[in-house]
């Protein structure tokens, strides 16, 4: 690589806004020329730098409908844009997409690189409340590219049975996990506790945090009013919170350009590698290990790879954190122990920093590039997760010069991903359960059961259990994976009754 065009991050930039009136309350172009701005400002540069931008990665805004967003933005920022990349649905793409512009810089397609985004959910859901229409500015011509993938998180057979969003997906594969690690469910609870009560501890000290309030193990996983089951395993603090106000960007550019700008090498952040990977398996119900992530093992192997790095060269970790099974998965995928003295977020995670739609890893790139710059000669590790350990994506950065040029060592065609498991809704016999969980209502009673296992001829099936109070308190109470039922139908749906 030549070395004038080694990418390097110069300038972050954060934003909370809490509690704002939706008629007062920044629109989303406001946001991100604030971010692109306190970015420039963050990096020891001005407007020069701003006007040199040349490519721009926007991440989805939810509820704002420029056509171009990038672009529209540069125009703003009084730039001209030649390559406008937009992020799609995922927590994977942000990362992709900073990738994809470090790789474009590297190559000299780029010199200067804006990646930005903004989530404006808490102030969309008021203005539904209050009725207030929210006149948004929007422009933008041309089409940008998108990153992630098209494809919807779950198929029609999953969503008839109830299994359509993360808050259920999730604790079915974390069930899954459980069992396979050995784990009683009251052992189970403390883990989880465990895990999760040190990322309260890094939200309260992160100004930027939407919750920045300290909980114990035990008030995290144990059940109360405040606190609700939403779905079993999960309390409502376990999971992630994507209400919020806020915004984050990142500036990058060549070495080159760097230097002609200006910018103390002190500012500089390095790009050392960085990769993509997505289940061949997509759906959930098609997965042949519930328990197990190996598109996540996948990016790990390709992350670590191209920053020609192990995980013991890594100081500063932080993993996508929507749910706690996404963060025992990342920990098992990158070599991470039980007990490992490093930290596992820099920010305080999804549920508690907050999980801003799609934009979560630009502020945790954000954060971790502040930390960086605060330890000179470390390095840190940043991954995010998109669907339900569906999408990986994962990058290494260091204040050091990078020892290689970033490459990709691409997939390991000795040991391909596993192929989907063709899923049937039985009509008769009997099957064992791999992966549960038990969805409960607003006032805390569970309220539908929700069950992925094999029939006794090996057939993958999905099936809902009767709707019974008492029983499925009963499923809550006891480990049900490999437990027997008997299946059935019930009109289009499976029906599975614990023997």
């Amino acid at each position: 690589m030549n070395e004038d065009n080694r990418p390097v991050l110069v300038g972050t930039a954060q934003l909370v806004v809490r509690d704002a009136d939706p008629r007062e309350a920044p629109e989303p172009l406001a946001m991100l020329l604030q971010m692109a701005r306190d970015a420039a400002q963050n990096a020891g540069t001005g407007d020069r730098a701003l006007r040199g931008i040349d490519s721009v990665g926007l991440v989805d805004v939810a509820g704002w409908l420029a056509p171009n967003g990038g672009r529209f933005l540069a125009e703003q920022l009084g730039a001209t844009s030649r390559c406008e990349l937009a992020s799609g649905l995922g927590g994977e793409a942000p990362l992709t997409m900073v990738n994809r512009l470090a790789r474009r810089i590297a190559s000299g397609e780029s010199r200067i690189a804006l990646a930005v985004g903004c989530n404006n959910m808490h102030t969309l859901k008021r203005a539904r409340q209050r009725q207030v229409k929210l006149d948004w500015k929007i422009g933008g011509s041309g089409q940008a590219e998108v990153i992630a993938e098209p494809s919807l998180g779950n198929n029609p057979l999953e969503q008839q049975h109830g299994l359509d969003m993360p808050v259920q997906n999730y604790p079915v594969l974390e069930n899954a996990l459980r069992a396979r690690l050995g784990l009683s469910l009251e052992k189970h609870r403390e883990r989880l506790g465990r895990l999760f009560a040190p990322f309260t501890e890094t939200a309260a000290k992160n100004p930027y945090a939407w919750f920045p309030v300290r909980r114990s193990a035990a008030e995290l996983v144990t059940p109360t009013a405040e606190n609700r089951m939403i779905a079993f395993p999960y309390t409502k603090y376990l999971n992630a919170v994507l209400e919020t106000d806020q915004a984050a960007g990142v500036l990058l550019m060549s070495a080159g350009a760097a230097r002609e700008l200006g910018i103390a090498e002190d500012r500089w952040l390095y790009w050392w590698g960085g990769a993509y990977t997505k289940e061949r398996a997509w759906f959930v119900s098609e997965r042949p290990d519930l328990s197990r992530a190996p598109a996540m093992a996948e990016c790990a192997r390709r992350t670590l790879g191209s920053a020609n790095v192990t995980i013991d060269d890594i100081d500063r970790i932080d993993f996508y954190s929507c749910f706690p099974v996404a963060v025992q998965s990342a920990a098992e995928s990158y070599g991470v122990a039980d007990g490992d003295p490093r930290a596992l977020t820099v920010t305080g995670g999804l549920p508690y920093a907050g999980g801003p739609a799609n934009n979560y890893t630009l502020h945790s790139l954000a954060a971790m590039a502040d930390l960086l710059r605060s330890h000179p000669g470390e390095k840190g590790l940043v991954t995010g997760n998109g669907w339900y350990l569906t999408k990986h994506s994962g990058c290494v950065w260091s204040t050091e010069r990078p020892t290689g040029d970033g490459v990709d060592p691409g997939p390991n065609a000795a040991d391909p991903l596993p192929a989907p498991l063709p899923v049937v809704v039985a009509s008769r016999g009997t099957g064992r359960i791999e992966g549960y969980t038990v969805v409960y209502d607003r006032e805390g009673a569970p309220a539908r059961g929700i069950v992925i296992g094999r029939t006794d001829e090996d057939q993958r099936f999905i099936a809902n259990t009767p709707a019974d109070r008492a029983l499925l308190e009963r499923f809550v109470a006891g480990e049900q994976v490999g437990r027997k039922g008997r299946l059935s139908r019930d009109g289009e749906l499976g029906r599975f009754e614990p023997e």
